[in-house]
């Protein structure tokens, strides 16, 4: 039987009448099943609804013998899942219970428009967060007082984290375990889900090809190129001269197939070998800020802080294999 890791913690996902069961899904697969490849469970999840019996999106199937509300109270996660309408408020009893699980120090995770029942709930004014595009303009005349990024796949504004829907539950759920567990953890449980590990929450929502493939995009042989080589000096005219593209044409399709810049997104693969090497070497700041291409400790420290809010001392204490 696996043993819960010392990283993790409780979570509860709420069930909503009538919710697409698409995010939640894609929630407790990263979350809530035994991960063999990370050593074993990572969190203790549970689900909880107002009633015990719950019909999903257009009747499709139920789920049943759900815990009630009051599991909420010991969670320190909370999973807010998406609503199928959002003009109509949520039930008192629901809000309340957010409410509370926050106040007293619970994160909290909204999925798609879940942002709507926690802006009830009254716990987003002035922080920053996403939803899916076609809420954003509901979204913004109802609560004025929360700051919406519609055009990125997820925030994560510390101890509140949002996504825009559907397939960016999966992006949000990586980044809570490399977040929670070290950038090694997420990147074997992304290779467990066939899923790409370099997909950051300011990538664009709108993105023509969200995963480039060697049959359908020059890119694909470039990007597993400069992924091996990343540590090096590259330049957009090297991965230009590797695609056989000029330097513009990779912008271009950097823009289209992944919702970034070529800098952007090798500036990313270098922040995931500097974690790598802070959780199993011994290395000094300095050599690790060289060998994963970053090159200063100063740009180390900000391109870290960035992406955990977290120094390199104090990454290295929080994931450190030793």
């Amino acid at each position: 039987m696996s043993q819960l890791s010392s990283h993790g913690c409780s979570v509860v996902a709420l069930v909503d009448e009538g919710s697409n069961p698409f995010e939640l899904a894609c929630l407790t697969e990263v979350l809530a099943i035994d991960r063999p490849e990370a050593g074993g469970l990572l969190y203790d999840v549970e689900m909880c609804a107002r009633e015990s019996y719950v019909s999903m999106r257009q009747g499709l199937f139920a789920m049943t013998d759900i815990a009630d509300l009051s599991v909420m109270e010991q969670a320190d996660t909370v999973i807010v899942p998406n609503r199928p309408d959002t003009s109509t408020p949520h039930h008192p009893d629901v809000l309340d219970a957010i409410a509370r699980s926050f106040s007293r120090g619970a994160r909290m995770i909204g999925m798609c428009s879940g942002a709507f029942t926690l802006a009830e709930a009254g716990v987003l004014d002035g922080r920053r967060v996403t939803v899916h595009w076609q809420w954003a303009d509901e979204f913004r005349a109802r609560f004025p007082r929360v700051r919406v990024d519609d055009d990125v796949l997820f925030v994560d504004d510390g101890d509140i984290l949002t996504s825009a829907g559907s397939a960016a539950a999966l992006d949000l759920a990586l980044h809570v375990v490399r977040r929670d567990h070290g950038a090694e953890t997420g990147a074997a449980v992304a290779r467990r889900l066939v899923f790409p590990g370099h997909r950051p929450g300011g990538q664009r929502q709108f993105i023509e090809h969200p995963l480039p493939e060697e049959n359908q995009s020059p890119l694909a042989a470039m990007l597993t190129w400069a992924e091996q080589h990343a540590t090096e000096p590259i330049s957009v005219r090297d991965l230009a001269l590797r695609a056989a593209m000029s330097p513009a044409t990779v912008h271009r399709r950097f823009r289209a197939e992944l919702g970034c810049t070529p800098n952007q997104w090798l500036t990313l693969v270098r922040v995931e070998h500097a974690r790598r090497l802070l959780e199993q070497t011994d290395l000094t700041i300095d050599q690790i800020a060289s060998r994963s291409g970053l090159g200063t400790t100063a740009n180390l420290r900000a391109r870290l802080a960035d992406q955990t809010g977290l120094t390199p001392t104090a990454y290295r204490r929080t994931f450190s294999a030793s």
